[in-house]
């Protein structure tokens, strides 16, 4: 593997424990940003081994859709990309969210488990595939 895949993998790992860390102390927003982060760097990961040089997104559905291109086999985290999308901005801004509650108060303990759930389907599958 390619020294800068091989540096983002490493780095998804570590968001990916992180997130496990928030779960365990029940900072849900966190957990849930911090998976997001992680299924986002892995599948960055996986295009920079295969020559990707500059990715500008945050949206892990494009980059699911890029990995695509590349290898049939993403179409099974579709779905798990595109949950995880809807936790990149909510999760940290007070005004991500509508009404009165903070990011704090409003994810919930099902919220991280579901989100460590699909970061770790997504990171094992880029795993896999770097492997091969």
């Amino acid at each position: 593997m390619r020294k800068f895949a091989s540096k983002w993998l490493r780095q998804a790992e570590a968001d990916f424990k992180a997130s496990t860390d928030s779960l365990q102390s029940g900072n849900y927003e966190w957990s849930c940003f911090q998976a997001q982060q992680s299924a986002e760097k892995a599948l960055k990961a996986y295009l920079y081994e295969r020559g990707y040089t500059s990715i500008m997104t945050h949206m892990l559905k494009e980059l699911v859709n890029e990995c695509l291109k590349l290898d049939n086999s993403f179409g099974e985290i579709k779905g798990a990309a595109k949950a995880l999308d809807m936790y990149y901005i909510p999760t940290r801004y007070p005004n991500g969210l509508g009404g009165d509650l903070a990011p704090t108060e409003f994810y919930e303990k099902g919220d991280a488990e579901e989100c460590l759930n699909s970061a770790g389907l997504i990171l094992s599958t880029v795993k896999r595939l770097l492997i091969r």
